[in-house]
């Protein structure tokens, strides 16, 4: 897996399943070829923070972009703060589909996984 990232400390994992799923996305949404995925933390949720996720076709000034096999990901410092060191999954099986965040910085998180704290 190849990554690129605009800056060397900074680092968000992105897993093959992810890769395939939001290329997948981006085609089905005739998204151009500058869309990427925006990651990020918003205050909120059961354990003090959640996640964002969303696509967006322009990467704003200051962001951390991270790219993986073609796929980019844009995120604001304020949220690598809290997302370094993060590895985006998609998976799909019996208790259903959908995109994982695995956060190395997170001390707990809540039943659902979509927020945490730290």
């Amino acid at each position: 897996m190849s990554e690129t990232t605009t800056s060397p400390t900074s680092s968000i994992q992105i897993s093959a399943s992810e890769i395939e799923e939001i290329r997948r996305l981006i085609t089905e949404n005739n998204l151009p070829s500058t869309a990427g995925v925006r990651v990020g933390v918003k205050g909120g949720g059961c354990s003090g923070f959640s996640y964002s996720l969303n696509f967006d076709v322009n990467q704003a000034e200051g962001d951390v972009v991270v790219e993986v096999n073609g796929v980019r990901l844009f995120c604001d410092p304020k949220s690598m703060l809290y997302l370094n060191g993060t590895t985006l999954d998609y998976t799909s099986g019996l208790q259903g589909r959908g995109f994982q965040f695995q956060n190395p910085n997170a001390t707990s998180t809540c039943g659902c996984g979509e927020s945490f704290s730290v």
